[in-house]
């Protein structure tokens, strides 16, 4: 199966609580992803909080054009979950 955001609120900060197509609901905290040339405007929480949800991308978007894959964001959303934490290793987030 493969992951998709179906919808993102922007609680505060640098979190979003975000749902995702296989009925998982969590928040996850992005603080960690805004580096680099692309990310680094969405540390302006104004910015940052006008995220959206991309129906096409099954993702979400900001105005600059940046997007985060949902695999990552699932990560960020549940990665002190135990029983995620060998689905995380495949996809390279854990060593």
């Amino acid at each position: 199966m493969f992951l998709h955001v179906t919808d993102a609120q922007y609680l505060e900060d640098y979190k979003i609580e975000v749902t995702f197509n296989n009925g998982r609901k969590g928040i996850a905290d992005l603080t960690d992803a805004l580096r680099g040339a692309m990310f680094e405007p969405l540390k302006n929480k104004s910015m940052f909080s006008s995220l959206a949800v991309d129906k096409e991308l099954d993702t979400i978007v900001w105005s600059n054009g940046a997007d985060l894959a949902p695999e990552y964001i699932y990560f960020q959303a549940f990665k002190n979950e135990p029983e995620l934490q060998q689905q995380f290793k495949q996809w390279g987030y854990l060593a």
